[in-house]
């Protein structure tokens, strides 16, 4: 689960129904923006940008969040499991820092 310098490592996604009703419902251009960042999700080490980051102060300890836009309008939430990430919501940074529970 580990890669070099402590970092995770994530092998494939999954995600929920929620999730994809979210990713249903945004832009074209946001949408596309998303692939990138999912993709970037998946490589070792991860690029910056996408800013990975554990997400503090919920329920379950194993929530994490990446940005989806180089100017972090908007992000995806993501449970670990393992190595497998499973994306629960997608949205704007302010409905994803407050909805992710």
């Amino acid at each position: 689960m580990s890669g070099g310098a402590g970092q995770l490592v994530i092998t494939c996604v999954t995600y929920t129904k929620k999730f994809e009703s979210d990713l249903k419902k945004a832009p074209a251009e946001i949408v596309e923006s998303a692939k990138e960042a999912l993709g970037d999700l998946l490589k070792n080490p991860r690029p910056a940008w996408i800013r990975f980051e554990k997400l503090k102060g919920y329920k379950n300890p194993n929530l994490y969040s990446i940005h989806v836009t180089k100017n972090h309008s908007h992000k995806i939430s993501f449970e670990l499991d393992g190595s497998v990430a499973k994306l629960r919501r997608f949205g704007t940074h302010k409905k994803i820092d407050n909805d992710a529970r």
